[in-house]
Order: structure tokens, then C-alpha cells, then sequence
């Protein structure tokens, strides 16, 4: 076999850190200079979205090979809706960083490669297929995917975030899910460490988001942050999305080629979170190769997940801020232990299940 990894990010990468365990040495192409050559931002691993795995740093590890070193472990999440607030503690999953820094999961990965890497490459699939026995295609979104026809686009969000400056728990992640701050989105922080953290805003590309200016969006909800946190938060560095595409792919492998992370859906539409599932899809992708199972049995648990995902995306668009209130409000006490604690259940089944008595409220006028 010869074998080609198209993108250097984490599915691409965490294909070839299996395929050389097993033997094989592919070759990697990179439009970027370096791998991690992107803006800098904070991500979560979170264990409610990485069920049945608990611990799925620790799963990488034992199960794969696969060392990765987070920011930190989160022990709180604090959720905060218009009027409500919710509190949920434990061992909820992991912060990290991504992108143009030392420490992020792209690089730990890259440290872990010993396949070469060919940077600025303009290489088009295209070519590719022709040089290369097999193609992985990792590019980090759903564009070749589409171009073949085989991707079906969910929808397209806007995001822009920044990297302050204050003083931080990183232990502890804050969530705004209020429609007055991001209509049909959300909000986050997600500390690098004690001194800097990323905050967020991101907004789905609905029809009644289109007079939305996401610029004046995050100058309402930065200044609440910084009135929240009683800090100034200045800010070091930033970055903006403008439409980009969240979707998932009709089949992972057609022919000798593979979808992997985004190329194949590996971003799930409610919150955008999808490390755990791109790194994933690279593995079993690398298994499919050496002969240790097949690519779309193996993500078939993933398409699940990712259509979980859609489904509580839709009934989220359909809430009004009363209704976020209110399932903030039952996150703390028993809806949120089990949510978040009890490892049997389908966190993305079970929150589909509990926004259907809400959904009704668009249609009684109540949004």
C-alpha cells in the first residue's frame, strides 16, 4: 500500500500515528507551513459527549497509543441561561488548547509522527489519488467531500472568539446558552490556565439570525463577562468564522479513499465539540487499513452521535429563552446527575428527549 494523508490536523494525524504502529509509513501533505498553522483557541473534551468512555484521554492511552496532554481536567461546569444558573461538579472531561501554540493537541500529535510531512502542498485530491494507492481525506472540513457529492451540510455557523488576559479556575468552564447573547447559539470560557482563557460566541447562519451582526453580539456579551467576572479581560489575540459548514458525509469510504474528522461529520451541530470523534475516525480509518476492521462499522456508533446531535440542534432552534430557563433550571438536581454522572445512559438521547415538551412553544407563538 501507498498510502496519502491529505491535512496534518488531529484525524489526519492520529491516522498516521496508527498506520506506523502497524507497520505502515504513509506519507502526509500539508497546505499549511506547519501543522497547527491556524488561530489559537480553547476546546473541551467532555465526557458527556464521549459516552460510553468516560475518560477519553485515558482511552487514547490504553486503547490506542495515543498520549495527549490537556490544559486541565474540569471539575465544574457553570451554565447560565437568561434567568437561570446551573452548577454541575465532578470529573466532566478536559480543557485544551488549539492551533498556533506549543502545547496544543495538534503538535503533541505531530510529536508523536514520524511519517514525513510536506508542507505548502497544493497537491489536489485529484493528484493525489493518481500517486497513491489510498487517499485519507482529513482537510479539516466537509469542502472535498462536497465536491464529490458525498456530504450533506446541516448548516453553517458564525463564530468569533478571543484569548484574554485575567485571572482564571481552570478547572472550572462557564457556558451562556441565552438567546439575547446568541440567537439559537451559545457562549463559552475555557481557561488555558490561571492567567489567560478563551471566550466565545457562536451562532448557527439561520434565516432569523440574518440581520445578526455577530460583532455587536460580542461586544454585549464580552462586557458581560467582564461585568460577571469583575475583571477588565483584555484581549491578546482573536479570530472570526464566517459560515462554516457543519455536516456529515453519505459514506466514510468510497473506493480507496477515507473521510475522517470533518471530512467525514465528526462535529457534532449541538455544540460544536468533535476532538474525541475526528481522532477517532483517523484511528479506525488506519484499522480499516491494516486489515483490523471495517472503517464503517467501526464509525457507525459516531454517524449515531452526530445524528443525536442534529436532532437536539433542531429542537434547540425551536426554544425560547423560557424554555432554556427551564432546562437550566432541572441541570441542577436530578436531571443533571444523571446527565452528567450516570454512565448507562445517551446524554444526546436523553437531552433530545427533555426539549420535546418545549418544542411546542414556537408553535403556541412563544419564542
Amino acid at each position: 500500500m501507498d498510502i496519502a494523508i491529505m491535512g496534518a490536523g488531529l484525524s489526519g494525524l492520529a491516522c498516521a500515528i496508527t498506520l506506523e504502529k502497524n507497520g505502515v509509513t504513509p506519507t502526509i501533505y500539508e497546505k499549511r507551513s506547519k501543522v497547527g498553522d491556524r488561530f489559537v483557541n480553547g476546546e473541551a473534551l467532555l465526557s458527556i459527549f464521549t459516552r460510553p468512555v468516560h475518560d477519553c484521554v485515558e482511552s487514547f492511552s490504553e486503547k490506542y497509543g495515543i498520549y495527549l496532554k490537556p490544559t486541565s481536567n474540569i471539575q465544574k461546569i457553570e451554565f447560565f441561561s437568561k434567568n437561570e444558573m446551573a452548577i454541575i461538579e465532578g470529573q466532566l472531561g478536559f480543557t485544551n488548547i488549539r492551533g498556533r501554540e506549543q502545547d496544543s493537541f495538534e503538535k503533541q500529535l505531530e510529536e508523536q509522527t514520524k511519517s514525513s510531512i510536506h508542507f505548502n502542498s497544493d497537491e489536489t485530491y485529484e493528484q493525489l489519488i493518481r500517486k497513491h494507492s489510498h487517499v485519507v481525506m482529513a482537510t479539516g472540513d466537509g469542502a472535498y467531500a462536497k465536491k464529490t457529492r458525498n456530504f450533506r451540510e446541516d448548516l453553517t455557523v458564525s463564530i468569533k472568539g478571543v484569548t484574554v488576559e485575567g485571572t482564571f479556575d481552570r478547572y472550572t468552564v462557564l457556558t451562556w446558552i441565552d438567546y439575547d447573547l446568541a440567537p439559537f447559539g451559545y457562549c463559552y470560557l475555557i481557561p488555558f490556565s490561571e492567567k489567560e482563557a478563551n471566550i466565545s460566541i457562536a451562532i448557527p447562519d439561520l434565516p432569523e439570525n440574518e440581520a445578526v451582526n455577530i460583532n455587536n453580539l460580542w461586544s454585549v456579551f464580552h462586557e458581560k463577562v467582564r461585568s460577571q467576572l469583575k475583571q477588565e479581560l483584555p484581549i491578546t489575540d482573536q479570530f472570526q468564522i464566517t459560515g462554516y459548514p457543519i455536516g456529515i458525509c453519505k459514506s466514510g469510504r468510497i473506493g480507496n479513499t477515507f473521510h475522517v474528522g470533518n471530512c467525514f461529520g465528526t462535529t457534532m451541530p449541538f455544540m460544536g465539540y468533535g476532538q474525541y470523534a475526528s481522532i477517532l475516525s483517523g484511528i479506525y480509518a488506519a484499522y480499516d487499513l491494516c486489515g483490523l476492521g471495517k472503517y464503517e462499522e467501526l464509525m457507525k456508533p459516531l454517524r449515531q452521535s452526530y445524528q443525536d446531535s442534529i436532532v437536539l440542534r433542531r429542537s434547540m432552534e425551536q426554544l425560547s429563552n423560557k424554555g432554556l430557563d427551564l432546562i437550566i433550571y432541572s441541570l441542577q438536581g436530578y436531571w443533571g446527575e444523571k446527565l452528567f454522572h450516570t454512565k448507562r445512559i445517551s446524554p444526546l438521547k436523553v437531552a433530545s428527549y427533555l426539549l420535546r415538551p418545549y418544542i411546542k412553544m414556537k408553535k403556541e407563538g412563544t419564542r
